[in-house]
């Protein structure tokens, strides 16, 4: 099979594009011919800094194709369905091996595309938000990096959770202009306003009930000081790439909790696993949308980090194999 391949850490040129042995099928897996890779932000940050676990490296969380090879051991998948797929690493390929327990069904009729963007965004955000964040109805919530895939999935299901607020960062005003239809009430340009001032002065100095932050370091530190009195921040990701340094003591006077966040974790258990099928059907249905902002070839893998890490998407970016 062909793949986007690297043997050291760093930049978006290090990806080449490689014949690459095919993957085994295990008992437990099925095997998928892929259609459409999402990238996700940890695939970038693992290109960039994470361990090697193979010698060329695949990296890449996410993926969604045909199913060409189901374990002896597997009963609830079938030769043939299409399927959306989670794992450590192996995405940018042509052919996919994960275990069945991390493979969801597509429902008959969905864009397969559609399907690739799902389950690690909106399950993370969905997470972020009520597992951990214990959103009510009424609420005010901030989504740090609203552009991100997690950040469009916040928007929308905050907004259709009722809060009474849904502020959302990015880099620049076109950036969040084009969240307003996902449920954007207030955008917040990082580039050119402090968050912290501007959510004060939206929430007439009340702050925020909860937060979703995937970014990190000193924007984690935004996050604690822009909280209501018993706010609660669900800290997801790095993909700042800085050191995550915080004053944990400007929590205290306001009874304020900070939450980390890590979708893996609990990706096999029923309640998430139930709840990441519950995500793609309502997707299917209409009720959810995803933000799909480009598509690259899976040859031009290295051009799509750049892409990415250029701070221009809105949305997820893609690789088509």
């Amino acid at each position: 099979m062909k793949a986007a391949v690297y043997y050291e850490n760093g930049g978006p040129d290090v990806l080449k594009y490689e014949d690459a042995p095919d993957p085994q099928c295990h008992p437990k897996g099925v095997v998928i011919r892929v259609e459409a890779v999402s990238i996700e932000g940890g695939d970038t940050l693992n290109r960039f800094r994470g361990p090697l676990v193979t010698r060329p490296h695949i990296v890449g969380y996410q993926a969604a194709g045909e199913v060409i090879e189901v374990g002896a051991e597997v009963t609830t998948i079938k030769l043939g369905q299409k399927v959306v797929t989670t794992g450590g690493f192996g995405s940018h390929a042509e052919l996919r091996a994960v275990p069945a327990r991390t493979a969801w069904v597509i429902p008959d009729g969905m864009d397969v595309k559609q399907a690739a963007v799902i389950p690690v965004p909106f399950g993370t955000a969905d997470d972020c938000l009520f597992e951990f964040g214990r959103m009510q109805k009424g609420d005010v919530v901030l989504v740090q990096a609203g552009a991100s895939g997690v950040g469009v999935a916040a928007i929308q299901l905050a907004a259709r959770a009722g809060a009474s607020m849904v502020l959302a960062t990015a880099s620049s005003d076109e950036r969040l202009e084009r969240l307003k239809p996902y449920g954007l009430t207030h955008g917040i340009n990082y580039a050119r306003d402090d968050v912290v001032t501007e959510v004060m002065r939206l929430t007439d100095k009340k702050g925020c009930d909860v937060i979703v932050d995937s970014v990190g370091g000193p924007t984690l530190q935004s996050s604690i000081l822009s909280l209501a009195y018993r706010g609660r921040v669900s800290m997801v990701g790095q993909a700042g790439r800085e050191p995550m340094t915080v004053d944990v003591g400007t929590m205290m006077g306001g009874n304020r909790q900070l939450s980390g966040v890590f979708l893996g974790a609990e990706i096999t258990t029923p309640r998430v696993y139930n709840n990441i099928q519950r995500l793609i059907e309502e997707v299917a249905r209409g009720e959810l949308k995803v933000l799909i902002d480009r598509e690259f070839a899976l040859a031009d893998a290295n051009e799509a980090h750049r892409y990415i890490e250029s701070r221009q998407a809105v949305g997820r970016v893609l690789l088509i194999p």
